[in-house]
């Protein structure tokens, strides 16, 4: 059974980690319904670390564009690229060690995430239906001031349900990026954000576990990196022809039903 939750909590993290859904509002609604094998040492530090193999999905699946000694690309270009992703990944960077305690404490709820979920619904349909003039058909195109921009937008993903992939695609496309350009600057953002937050969180945590406890974690991480890799492949040829307004309507539905769930008294 630990085996089956890990597992599930792998699937979760890898479906929901890059689709604009939340995938901390996931992971938060799952654990009232499923609860991680140990003790809440290892629950804590599973959270953390199973985020690592979805990013690596991630550095795989654009390893051309991103590793500046790549054959297919300018040494030059790739680290222009990269300089812009810091200074997105900057804002959060810091606001986030300011305010990681105050979130947790107050907004990691099933409420929380139900209103986030409909608010950012709401936001997505409303720019399928409002497009701003798109400037951007790629990633590199975006400049620093742009880059910047979309790094503000990501600070509002640090309330669960609102999704960091939905606030960095939304801020982009506002911003005049395609949705392709807007979706893979929001995927190479991920990369130092996440791993950045998953070393934060390590730090605070610590990694005290035992083997049994570690070999968990390897099938939770296999089980994320695996799907993540389909999940990046499969939206990233989706939104090249289609829009996003699925995902607007699944928030808005999942949100309706945590509210409903909760007036109930089953959450």
């Amino acid at each position: 059974m630990s085996y089956i939750a890990v597992i599930i909590f792998g699937l979760v993290e890898g479906l929901t980690e890059f689709l604009p859904v939340s995938s901390t509002g996931h992971m938060i609604l799952l654990e009232e319904w499923l609860a991680l094998p140990g003790s809440p040492a290892f629950a804590e530090t599973f959270r953390i670390v199973v985020q690592l193999p979805a990013i690596l999905a991630v550095v795989l699946y654009f390893w051309k564009r991103l590793w500046p000694f790549s054959a297919d690309k300018s040494f030059s270009s790739a680290v222009l690229l990269w300089m812009k992703i810091i200074v997105a990944f900057l804002p959060a960077a810091v606001i986030g060690l300011f305010l990681d305690d105050f979130l947790e404490a107050w907004f990691f709820n099933p409420l929380s995430i139900s209103i986030a979920l409909i608010a950012g619904g709401i936001v997505l349909l409303v720019l399928e239906k409002y497009p701003a003039p798109v400037q951007f058909s790629r990633a590199e195109e975006i400049g620093f001031r742009v880059a910047l921009g979309i790094g503000l937008f990501q600070c509002l993903a640090m309330m669960p349900g609102t999704s960091r992939s939905a606030a960095t695609i939304i801020g982009a496309m506002i911003l005049g990026a395609s949705r392709p350009a807007a979706a893979e600057f929001s995927f190479f953002l991920a990369i130092p954000t996440m791993v950045g937050a998953t070393a934060y969180k390590t730090v605070k945590t610590g990694l005290d576990l035992s083997a049994s406890e570690w070999l968990l974690i390897g099938a939770g991480g296999l089980t994320a990196f695996i799907t993540a890799w389909l999940v990046v492949a499969s939206f990233m040829a989706y939104i090249r022809k289609r829009p996003f307004a699925p995902f607007a309507w699944y928030r808005l539905a999942l949100g309706a039903v945590i509210l409903l769930l909760l007036g109930a008294g089953y959450l």
